[in-house]
């Protein structure tokens, strides 16, 4: 991203960000309540066009796209809040997802029909664990474990890159290890990640550079240690821990 700029009337809600994330990297976003994390999140995926700036993904301009087109070039999402069909299974959650990569999915046609996504959703909720809950509905899986149908939603529709916007949230404290391991292991399977996240504990363990926002800009991108260490990050987060 290139000036990534969102101004509403005389507020700038993200003010010229400008970052860049490797083929590979894992990039952590911090910063205080209303630094704009989550404003810059929807300005990379689309649901809000930037006031000035680029985004690009793989050379490609997506600056005008909208988000079900950079979706299909690859820049995938999940939310602060769950967002799983709860009446349906946890295999049909991620059967959807993957049936509709590359427009594959036909209103004609049952998606079950479809042998590829099938299998790519037997993947995918192998690669997080829920095998063995998908022929639950949805609805009835712990929050925990609704973070990783999330993952597996997002990993059916083979990301190029895949935007976590506080997949911690709501998570009770003893499933927070295992859903960082996960997100560890879907990283060192070649994925970049760009994740927010307040669990300071977390990030720590999985970024190999933190950026970190303060009233809409960027304050300091680095590795964590550096970034910990930095007066400037410390005093933006004056009662707010690190």
């Amino acid at each position: 991203m290139r000036g990534l700029t969102w101004t509403v009337g005389s507020t700038r809600i993200v003010d010229d960000v400008t970052f860049d994330v490797a083929d590979g990297e894992f990039v952590a976003v911090i910063g205080p309540n209303g630094a704009g994390k989550t404003s810059l999140f929807n300005l990379i995926s689309g649901l809000i066009r930037p006031t000035a700036g680029s985004v690009t993904l793989d050379g490609v301009d997506l600056t005008a796209a909208p988000p079900h087109r950079r979706a299909r070039l690859g820049l995938g999402r999940t939310f602060q809040s769950s967002s799983v069909f709860p009446a349906l299974t946890v295999r049909e959650n991620v059967r959807i997802a993957a049936a509709s990569r590359g427009s594959c999915l036909r209103l004609w046609r049952r998606a079950s029909a479809d042998r590829a996504a099938s299998s790519a959703a037997e993947a995918a909720l192998d690669d997080v664990g829920l095998s063995s809950h998908a022929a639950d509905l949805a609805g009835t899986l712990s929050h925990g474990d609704k973070r990783k149908l999330e993952l597996a939603v997002l990993l059916a529709t083979e990301p190029r890159i895949m935007l976590l916007d506080e997949p911690m949230a709501g998570v009770a404290t003893g499933d927070v290890p295992a859903l960082t391991e996960l997100i560890r292991e879907i990283h060192r399977a070649g994925r970049p990640v760009l994740m927010v996240e307040h669990h300071m504990e977390v990030l720590l363990g999985l970024a190999d550079r933190v950026a970190v926002m303060h009233h809409g800009a960027l304050l300091a991108i680095d590795t964590p240690a550096r970034v910990m260490d930095d007066e400037t990050v410390q005093h933006a987060y004056v009662g707010e821990p690190l």
